[in-house]
């Protein structure tokens, strides 16, 4: 799929709203213009993290390969700004893609609805009030822990391995290696797991336990389900997603860089 066999020539734009950013894109329109979303090439996106995480949502149907610029503060699934004298056509020729899978989630709500969404990034449980979350864990239709009381729970991809999986002393999972990273968040029993790594062809189900006295809501990304009875979770290998990174600055090295860094 990539690199195509010359230098791309029709180039989408989109940014994230600031004003630097915008002042960016405006420049690289009028030197290389803007093509239509339905022929482009490629994409590029100009901002940070969050945006480049939307941007994988607008166009998810779409299957073109996005390469971002930072214009935001982490930058881990960006590329460094290009200086506009510079030829963008063949950076982007020589920039290596990573495929992603998303998760999917369907919700079950308390009032009876059924909510899906899907993640790039992790799918994680929280309490809605003081009173800590009650969880039930179910792997490939085995109950794996009867009940967990916590803060809340995270299963992240390994892209979002780094994100609130790592902040949540979750452990970073290379892009190649088959797993998705089980967490808890602020575990209170069985105060001693630490979570797991599960196959990313496990199918994974959350039930509540005394959901009307313990609401918990689930997020997908950026969207949000409040008062969650029941939460399924699995890897959906029927959508791809492209990202393009600068040779040796991959997302598979920033991973692996992650783990030495402070």
């Amino acid at each position: 799929m990539w690199p195509p066999i010359n230098p791309p020539t029709k180039i989408h734009f989109v940014s994230v709203n600031l004003p630097d950013a915008l002042q960016y894109k405006h420049a690289l329109i009028e030197k290389y213009g803007n093509a239509d979303i339905n022929e482009t090439e490629v994409i590029i996106c100009i901002g940070g993290d969050g945006f480049m995480l939307e941007t994988l949502h607008n166009y998810i149907n779409y299957n073109i390969p996005i390469y971002s610029i930072n214009f935001g503060t982490i930058g881990f699934l960006t590329n460094p700004k290009i200086p506009i004298h510079e030829d963008l056509p063949i950076i982007l020729h020589k920039a290596q893609p990573t495929h992603l899978h998303p998760l999917s989630m369907t919700a079950e709500t308390a009032d009876g609805k059924t909510h899906t969404a899907l993640a790039f990034n992790d799918i994680f449980l929280y309490r809605q009030t003081r009173q800590a979350a009650k969880i039930q864990i179910i792997t490939n239709n085995k109950i794996r822990l009867p009940e967990l009381i916590c803060d809340g729970i995270i299963v992240a991809t390994p892209a979002g391995s780094t994100a609130y999986n790592l902040s949540a002393h979750g452990p970073i999972v290379p892009l190649n290696s088959g797993l998705l990273p089980l967490t808890p968040i602020c575990p209170f029993r069985p105060r001693r797991w630490r979570g797991a790594l599960l196959p990313s062809d496990t199918s994974i189900r959350f039930l509540t336990i005394e959901e009307q006295k313990r609401p918990i809501a689930a997020v997908a990304d950026f969207t949000e389900i409040r008062d969650v009875t029941n939460v399924f979770v699995k890897e959906n290998r029927s959508i791809t997603s492209w990202i393009l990174f600068n040779p040796d600055h991959g997302l598979s090295e920033r991973i692996v860089a992650e783990q030495f860094t402070d």
